[in-house]
Parts: structure tokens; C-alpha cells; sequence
């Protein structure tokens, strides 16, 4: 049962991973007609629509005076950093080197629950994450030719998802994650609109764009189903890696769409980053196992 538990959860898992790339495609597609704040906000309008209507269906609706909790402001705010800088980047660097740093999430919301949430982490896990944001660096390789500033955009997403993740372990967990989710995609669907004008004015949209904005809509909650289901299925140390098949995702989105071919640089970092997250995950499953009590052994009676 475990087993088959575990094969679901990684196969769930992966196909989260492909719905999020497969919007980002889309997504970097559009911003080449779109203003990013046109899509965002697009975009928005029918997620947000989406998912108030399921989030109604299962009673999860609460009063929105809970959003002057600080926890969830925060949780907000780092949606709205981590969409608005991600959308930027992403129209403006490959799919895959865009991929490759987002990797580095797991880790800064390691490092950040240490920091602020006062989470035990050893020096092995310090060391993975240092090691792991060398990789950040390889990736975006600062000061030498090639380098893309919009590359720190990316690098910017992860440290609002981060705070967003971070803050999300605060919230209390009587608050329904549909709840959440329907503030958070109304707040960066509003963003969008405010953002409109500023970046470039309002475009003409044709069928064919809305159509694709809407699949984009759709790809984003398929992604956000499969890996809550994914995390209620077995081990979570065994699931958990499978995360990192959104970089194969993105390697070959971005080469049958875009015709992106990695550069050796980005190889290497993306290499290192998911190379150090595996371990931190390695790391952390051994400490959950080691604080588990030892079962009492049954005692032993002499003859």
C-alpha cells in the first residue's frame, strides 16, 4: 500500500510540476505581444474566478477582515513580489535558467525558517544551502559576459515565495487553504490591473490570446490539485524530489517552443542547486527519523 501510495504521490507530483511549466511557456509566449501586467492580470480575473467558485462549493469562504492578520498580509505580499518579479524575468530570460533558480526555493525557505522561525538546521544543511546558492550564482553569473539582469528578477521570486512560505506556516491552520488562495489570486489579479498602464498600457487581445490565457488559468490550478494531492500521499521524503522535474519540464518546453539549448553555465548551477535541495530534503528526513522515539524493546526474562 505504501508503495503504490508513494508511485501516485511522485506521478502527482510531476504533473504539478508540468502544469506550472506549461503555464510559464504560455505565459512567456503572450508577454511577447502582452505587457506583463496584461497577463497577470487577464489571467488572474479567470483564476480567481476559478477558484472562489470551488472555494464556495466547499464552504471555505471566510470574512475578509482576516487579511489584516499580519501572517496573511505577509503571505500576500510575497505572492504579489514572487508573480510580479517571475512574470518580468521570465519574458526576459530563458524558460530553463528561470527554472533552474526557482529551484533554489526550498532551500532559502529553509534557510529563512531558521532565521525567523527558529527551526533547528545543522551545519550539513548550512552547507547545502550555501553550496546550493553557488549554483544560484553560476546560473546567473554575475559580471561576466552573458549575464542578464533580469536573471536578479528570478533570483527576487525566490526570496518573496520564500517569505510567502515561510508566512504560510504561521497562518492558522484553521484558515482554509482555498480561502488563501482566493484572496491571493484576487490580490495579484488587482495588482495586475493597477500595473497595466505603468508597463505599457492595455493591448488589444484576440481569441486566440485569451484563449491561451485562460488554459494558462487552468494549468495554474491543475498544478496547485495535484500537489496539495501529491503531499497527502505517502512519504513525503520520497515525493518530495519530484519537484525537480519541473527543470526537465522546462529544458524541453524551452527548446520545442522557444528553442532555447542551455548554456553550460546553467547546466552546472541547475546541477548543483538540485543536487544540494535533494540533500537538505536527505538531511531533514534523517532528523525526523532520529527524533522519533525508539520503541521500547519487550523485556527480556531470564530462563
Amino acid at each position: 500500500m505504501a508503495l503504490s501510495q508513494n508511485i501516485r504521490g511522485s506521478v502527482l507530483m510531476t504533473l504539478s510540476m508540468a502544469g506550472f511549466t506549461c503555464n510559464d511557456s504560455i505565459v512567456k509566449l503572450l508577454t511577447s505581444d502582452l505587457s506583463v501586467a496584461q497577463v497577470m492580470f487577464l489571467r488572474g480575473v479567470i483564476a480567481t474566478l476559478l477558484i472562489y467558485l470551488f472555494a464556495r462549493h466547499k464552504r471555505a469562504l471566510r470574512p475578509l477582515r482576516l487579511l489584516l492578520n499580519p501572517w496573511i498580509a505577509l503571505r500576500v505580499v510575497g505572492e504579489l513580489g514572487g508573480t510580479v518579479t517571475f512574470l518580468i524575468g521570465l519574458a526576459n530570460v530563458p524558460l530553463a535558467n528561470a527554472s533552474a533558480i526557482l529551484q533554489a526555493l526550498p532551500l532559502a525557505v529553509t534557510m529563512g525558517a531558521a532565521m525567523f522561525l527558529s527551526e533547528p538546521v545543522g551545519w550539513r544543511r548550512w552547507g547545502a544551502i550555501l553550496v546550493g546558492f553557488t549554483g544560484v550564482l553560476i546560473i546567473v553569473r554575475p559580471g561576466v559576459e552573458g549575464f542578464s539582469p533580469y536573471s536578479l528578477m528570478i533570483v527576487g521570486t525566490v526570496i518573496f515565495a520564500s517569505a510567502r512560505d515561510i508566512a504560510t506556516r504561521k497562518v492558522d491552520p484553521a484558515i482554509p487553504s482555498l480561502f488563501l488562495s482566493t484572496v491571493t489570486a484576487g490580490a495579484v489579479c488587482l495588482a495586475g490591473l493597477v500595473l497595466v498602464w505603468p508597463m505599457g498600457g492595455w493591448q488589444p487581445v484576440d481569441a486566440l490570446q485569451l484563449g491561451l490565457i485562460s488554459i494558462a488559468a487552468c494549468l495554474v490550478l491543475v498544478g496547485y490539485q495535484c500537489i496539495i494531492m501529491a503531499m497527502r500521499e505517502g512519504d513525503i521524503s520520497f515525493i518530495a524530489p519530484f519537484r525537480y522535474t519541473g527543470l526537465i519540464w522546462a529544458v524541453l518546453l524551452g527548446y520545442l517552443v522557444f528553442g532555447e539549448v542551455p548554456d553550460i553555465y546553467m547546466a552546472i548551477g541547475g546541477v548543483i542547486v538540485i543536487g544540494s535541495g535533494l540533500y537538505t530534503l536527505y538531511r531533514e528526513h534523517v532528523k525526523k527519523s532520529s527524533d522519533k522515539p525508539a520503541s521500547r524493546a519487550p523485556p527480556r526474562h531470564s530462563p
